[in-house]
């Protein structure tokens, strides 16, 4: 049976699409700029950087915007971008992506998928049991929670965050490979129904996804009467939930 290089499953994982590209690094490497690594301090203030460009979008002063909806923002940006190709790794062969978010070499511009650069090691060395995919949530993702949770961010809405996230990434790849879609989606089912992220999506009537807290991204906009998102727990019209 073929088993593919870790080089070859990175490639096969950044042809999915932006917010799936990695690039490689040694895993002793210092980040060279535009590179930097993905520190507590950087992510603290990437946090005041969204909140300044939010501020801006909506043409208010920046004391408009609280600091914890800039947390809840970044934080979810970095979700999407750390899980999305952890999970393609997985469903494409089998792979679990295994680093700290130490490791993590990134280029923390604003707008658009962060570049992020991983250790060439990454890429674990076989196929491993689905179970050992919650790893992954554990690890740079309960990392990257932690950064952000003296943002005044609960549990809740960070654990919803995440699931969002992954929502996200399950549907971009069942479009960019349809043959994948059923296997995509039973390793979201098994990371939603993991312990870390139990409780925090529901079905709605018409097998939509939802998660069950909001990113708080609404309250960004003037008067806090900014447009919700469609998988939002405020959302009334996408129809009513039942719980996962």
């Amino acid at each position: 049976m073929f088993t593919p290089t870790p080089g070859a499953v990175i490639s096969e994982i950044t042809a999915l699409g932006p917010f799936f590209a990695l690039h490689t690094h040694a895993p002793d490497a210092r980040p060279v700029k535009p590179w930097v690594p993905m520190s507590r301090r950087l992510i603290e203030d990437r946090v005041s950087a969204v909140r300044g460009r939010l501020a801006a979008a909506g043409g208010q002063p920046l004391d408009a915007v609280e600091v914890r909806v800039a947390a809840s923002v970044t934080h979810l940006g970095l979700a999407a971008r750390l899980l999305s190709p952890a999970l393609a790794a997985f469903v494409l062969h089998g792979r679990l992506l295994t680093f700290g978010l130490c490791d993590v070499h990134w280029q923390p511009v604003l707008g658009g998928p962060i570049p992020l650069s991983v250790p060439g090691t990454a890429v674990s060395a076989g196929s491993v049991p689905p179970e050992e995919l919650t790893a992954f949530l554990d690890g740079p993702l309960g990392e990257l929670a932690a950064t952000t949770r003296p943002f005044s961010l609960s549990p809740h809405i960070l654990q919803g965050n995440i699931a969002s996230a992954l929502n996200g990434a399950a549907t971009m790849i069942a479009a960019a490979r349809p043959e994948l879609a059923e296997r995509t989606r039973t390793a979201v089912t098994l990371l939603l129904d993991s312990p870390p992220l139990r409780g925090s999506a529901t079905t709605t009537a018409n097998g939509a996804f939802r998660r069950r807290s909001c990113c708080l991204i609404y309250r960004a906009a003037p008067g806090h009467k900014g447009s919700l998102c469609g998988d939002c727990v405020l959302n009334r019209d996408a129809g009513s939930a039942r719980s996962r």
